[in-house]
């Protein structure tokens, strides 16, 4: 692809940016450096998706947003969502920046640090400087540059050695202006032996044409388990690319667990860099796709510790004139003795027009290894919708109890509850029932 990179900000009005946000020297060099690199470098290659043909060039500009103290006085269009949350561990990000933080007392004991990414690079400078743009690094095509010379507000969580959080620390993530970069980074790090679960909700607003590039850094310790939650419900205006990667140590655990509930154009890559021995990764990704929808979805597990199991499962359904590419990758390195590393991709489509594409990829470089994949695209089941009719069941109740049974292998396995029944109820509003 030689499509030449639009820069949408000239490096002296970055600079300034930097300054003016008060940030350490080393973070306004690497956003310099980022954006020569963007100059210069390609848009990543997705199978089949051509990327140089979806609205990538509109980022808007930072606008600082108004903080506030109180729930009740956050947007409507996230109510539901923060129902509840008083008491709880929260950040929201409207637009540019971050307007809302609690971290529960009893957390903050503990030394647990949960708030926003530009407050932590000035307060924890040294920490986060030792894991930023470490595991989705700016050099990897120019949508990873641009998002690490431009990034704003964004999530920052640490959990020391031996600290087990007990109950979701959430955020949502809120655009409802055109005219503002959208582009937040979530930095998650649990040192060894420590337990977390992060869910986060990005939700949009308004009518305009926007962008989301969003990238996502899990760094998992020695024995610590965090299980990263993730729903997006991005309006048909906004096109939604985000990379999300973790990098497990040893007996470390990653479980993924993502809802991509866009109206607009959507690529995701998720993967599990498995370092560690013993270390293990679990991804479970539902998506629905409907109207004109372009998506392109990959996961990824990379094995170079022994003994290191992972297991992704993908579900797609399509509707209308969707079309999706479903990729799954299993990587296992010379050295990553004994290592298993299991896939299953399945697309469901509901229309005659809907199209969509399964590829399990498996690339193996040790012998003493076990590995397997599976894949299927299709229709419904007409023989399952005619058994279900013979019972009485209305033909569009009987499909809809197809396409449930279809997503139930990911839905059940959900352990957050309030998470199953917010996807439950998105997919249901994505295929209009």
């Amino acid at each position: 692809m030689t499509t030449q990179t639009i820069l949408p900000v000239d490096a002296e009005h970055l600079s300034e940016l930097s300054q003016r946000s008060g940030e350490p020297g080393w973070l306004k060099e690497s956003r310099l450096k980022a954006l020569e690199l963007a100059a210069s470098l390609t848009l990543p290659r997705l199978e089949k998706t051509k990327l140089d043909r979806w609205n990538l060039n509109t980022y808007g500009t930072y606008k600082a947003s108004q903080a506030f103290t109180a729930l009740n006085e956050a947007p409507a269009s996230i109510a539901a969502l923060i129902k509840g949350q008083e008491a709880g561990s929260l950040i929201i990000q409207r637009n540019s920046e971050v307007v809302y933080t609690r971290l529960a007392p009893e957390l903050v004991e503990q030394g647990v640090i949960f708030t926003d990414l530009q407050t932590a690079v000035k307060e924890h400078g040294d920490l986060v400087q030792r894991y930023l743009h470490k595991a989705v690094q700016p050099d990897e095509h120019s949508i990873a540059a641009l998002h690490a010379a431009l990034w704003s507000g964004g999530i920052f969580l640490y959990i020391p050695k031996n600290v087990i959080v007990s109950t979701p620390i959430q955020a949502v993530l809120l655009t409802d202006d055109a005219e503002a970069v959208f582009v937040p980074h979530i930095l998650i790090v649990a040192e060894a032996n420590s337990s977390v679960t992060y869910v986060d909700n990005y939700v949009s607003d308004k009518t305009e044409a926007g962008l989301h590039n969003g990238a996502v850094e899990v760094f998992v310790g020695a024995g610590a388990k965090v299980q990263f939650a993730s729903v997006h419900q991005l309006g048909e205006d906004t096109t939604d690319v985000t990379y999300r990667r973790a990098v497990v140590e040893n007996d470390g655990i990653i479980d993924w667990i993502v809802g991509e509930m866009n109206y607009g154009n959507t690529a995701s890559d998720t993967k599990s860099v498995l370092k560690g021995n013993g270390s293990s990764s679990n991804a479970k990704i539902i998506a629905v796709g409907s109207g004109a929808q372009k998506l392109n979805y990959t996961t990824q597990a990379q094995h170079f510790g022994r003994n290191t199991p992972s297991n992704m499962i993908t579900r797609a359904v399509m509707r209308d004139s969707a079309t999706s590419i479903i990729n799954g990758i299993t990587k296992i390195e010379k050295g990553a003795t004994r290592a298993d590393g299991q896939q299953t991709e399945k697309v469901l489509m509901l229309s005659p027009k809907a199209r969509g594409d399964a590829n399990p990829i498996l690339l193996i470089d040790e012998d003493d290894v076990t590995a397997g994949h599976a894949a299927s695209v299709g229709q419904v089941n007409p023989e399952q919708v005619y058994y279900l009719m013979s019972r009485g069941i209305s033909k569009h109740d009987a499909e809809t109890l197809v396409i449930y049974g279809f997503l139930a292998p990911v839905v059940s396995q959900i352990p957050l509850e309030g998470l199953r029944k917010q996807l439950q109820s998105l997919v249901e509003r994505k295929l209009g029932q």
